[in-house]
C-alpha cells in the first residue's frame, strides 16, 4: 500500500492514476469526506480523510503503508511543520520509502513556497528514511488556465515580461517518474529535478499556441494589479497571492530555467515538448 498525501490535488491524482494503471494499491489522503468518491474513480483503493496539521492522523493513515508520497498543499505557510509531522509518522509506521515532492530550485529563498520545500528536504537528509525528492518545474497544465482567453480572445496573458523565459513540465512525464521511483530499485537517497526539454519565452508559447490552434496568438503582459485582482476573485488567499507576487518578481529579474536530461534518463524517452502536450490536449478536448 502507499500512501499518498494531497491526493485530491492534480498531482496526486495523476500519480493514483498511474500507479492504479499498475495495479497497486494506494490509499489517498484528503482533506475532505466529498473528495472521497473523486479519488476512488480514478483508482485509489482506500480513502483516507484527515488533516496534515494533525498528528494522530498522519500516524493512523501511515499504517500498513510501505511507501509515502508527499505533497504538501500548495503554498501552504505551514509546510515545513507538515513536513516533520510526516517524516515522524513513516518512521513510527516502519514505512520503507519516502518520497517528497519538492519543486525546481527550492535553493531561491525569494521565493517562500521554494524555500520551505528546501527546508523540508534538508529534515529528510537527518531523518533516516529512505527518501527520493523529486523537483519538478511549473506544469504544462498550468497553461490551461488561461485556456478560455487563450482561444476566444488569441491572448496569452501573463503577470511578468513577455520576454521571461521558463522551463515547464508535462504533469504526466512528472507521475511517471514518481510511479517509477516508488516501485523499482536504485532511486534512494537521490534528488532528481524534472524540467521539460525547453525554456521558452512567452511569445514563444504564444508562437507554439498559434501554430496548434491555428490562430493567432499575442504574449502580453499583465500588471500586477490585474492579476491580484484576478486572484482575489479566484478565491486565493492573501499569503498564496503575496507568495506569487513574489515568484513573479524573481521570474522578471532572473527568469527560470533548467535541463531536461534526468527527466529523460528517468523516463527513458524524451520528455513530453510544449506543442506535443498542447496537441494531445486538443484531440481530448475534442471528444
Amino acid at each position: 500500500m502507499i500512501l499518498v498525501t494531497g491526493a485530491a490535488g492534480k498531482t496526486g491524482q495523476a500519480l493514483i492514476q498511474v500507479l492504479s494503471n499498475r495495479g497497486i494499491p494506494v490509499r489517498a489522503f484528503v482533506y475532505r469526506a466529498d473528495y472521497i468518491e473523486q479519488v476512488k474513480v480514478i483508482g485509489a483503493q482506500e480513502g483516507f480523510v484527515g488533516d496534515l496539521q494533525n498528528e494522530a492522523d498522519l500516524a493512523q493513515a501511515a499504517l500498513g503503508c510501505h511507501a509515502i508520497y508527499h505533497i504538501c498543499p500548495n503554498m501552504h505557510p505551514d509546510e515545513i511543520a507538515m513536513g516533520q509531522r510526516i517524516t515522524a509518522a513513516a518512521r513510527q509506521a516502519g514505512v520503507q520509502r519516502f518520497i517528497y515532492h519538492s519543486v525546481l530550485h527550492p535553493q531561491v529563498e525569494a521565493m517562500p513556497h521554494h524555500w520551505h520545500k528546501m527546508r523540508v528536504e534538508e529534515m529528510l537528509f537527518a531523518s533516516g528514511l529512505d527518501f527520493t525528492i523529486l523537483q519538478p518545474a511549473a506544469y504544462m497544465q498550468n497553461i490551461l488556465g488561461g485556456w478560455k482567453a487563450i482561444v476566444s480572445q488569441g491572448a496569452h496573458r501573463v503577470p511578468y515580461p513577455v520576454e521571461t523565459r521558463l522551463s515547464v513540465v508535462d504533469l504526466n512525464d512528472v507521475a511517471d517518474v514518481a510511479a517509477k521511483v516508488l516501485t523499482e530499485p536504485g532511486h534512494s537517497s537521490a534528488t532528481y529535478e524534472l524540467a521539460g526539454p525547453e525554456n521558452l519565452n512567452q511569445n514563444e508559447v504564444a508562437a507554439t499556441l498559434s501554430a496548434v490552434l491555428r490562430q493567432p496568438v499575442e504574449a502580453q503582459q499583465i500588471s500586477i494589479d490585474a492579476w491580484t485582482a484576478g486572484a482575489k476573485k479566484a478565491g486565493l488567499g492573501a499569503y498564496q497571492i503575496e507568495t506569487l507576487v513574489k515568484m513573479f518578481r524573481y521570474y522578471e529579474q532572473h527568469h527560470f530555467e533548467a535541463n531536461d536530461n534526468v527527466l529523460g534518463w528517468l523516463l527513458e524517452r524524451p520528455p513530453t515538448t510544449l506543442r506535443t502536450f498542447l496537441e494531445a490536449h486538443l484531440i481530448s478536448a475534442e471528444r
